[in-house]
Order: structure tokens, then sequence, then C-alpha cells
């Protein structure tokens, strides 16, 4: 799939940390960008819009962003989710890995770990 044609869901509660990567989604041609500021808004969005490709914050308000995912996953098994986290901790990653998600960012971002990411995720499925 190219990134044109993807539905991209982006979860932070850091308006900041949503905004570089949808730059970087933008950057690589990406058109239809979804954005949700806590896991409850991610869930929901997940739910009704079905995205090919979700970049998720693990520490969030309202939803912690691994109930969130566990949700997706439970949902779609083979949901594209990568989680972005700077101060998850090992078992909060290993409890992501654990449900199913796909790769993990550290904070901060780099444009080149995006874009890595994509690549895999979408043009090469």
């Amino acid at each position: 799939m190219k990134i044109e044609d993807a539905k991209i869901l982006v979860g932070d509660d850091s308006i900041f940390a949503r905004k570089q990567i949808k730059d970087v989604l933008i950057k690589l041609g990406a058109t239809n960008i979804l954005e949700a500021s806590n896991g409850k808004q991610a869930l929901q969005i997940f739910e009704e819009e079905n995205p090919d490709l979700v970049f998720i914050d693990i520490v969030m308000p309202v939803m912690d962003g691994n109930i969130a995912l566990e949700c997706m996953i439970a949902q779609k098994p083979d949901a594209k989710i990568i989680v972005v986290s700077s101060v998850g901790s090992q078992g909060q990653l290993r409890r992501a890995v654990a449900a199913g998600v796909k790769d993990f960012i550290q904070k901060p971002l780099k444009e080149s770990q995006i874009e890595k990411i994509v690549r895999t995720q979408l043009e090469e499925s």
C-alpha cells in the first residue's frame, strides 16, 4: 500500500509529538492523517475509521495507551500499531509487545525512524 492511500492515526497527548509525526508523514506523502489526544479518543477513531497504521503513546490521559492498543488488537488482530513513548517503563513496553504491537519508537523522535516504519508496515506489506 502506498502512503498516499493509507489512513494513519496518530494518538499522543502531546500536541508537539503529534505535529512532529504528522509533519514527517506529510513529507512522506500521507494525505489522510487522523489525530487523537488520549487513549479513549484513539480507540474511538480506530473503531470508526479503521486506519491502516497507528502510532500511539503509552502514557496518556483518560485511557492508557496500552489499554487502547489492547482493545484495538482484540478487534483487529492484524492491526499495524506502533508504540511511540518516552516514559514507558520496560513493563509497559513488554505489555505492548505481548499484546501484538508491530514496532516501538523511543522519543525524542527521529524522522528516519518514522520513515523506516512507514516503509516497512505499509509499502512492503
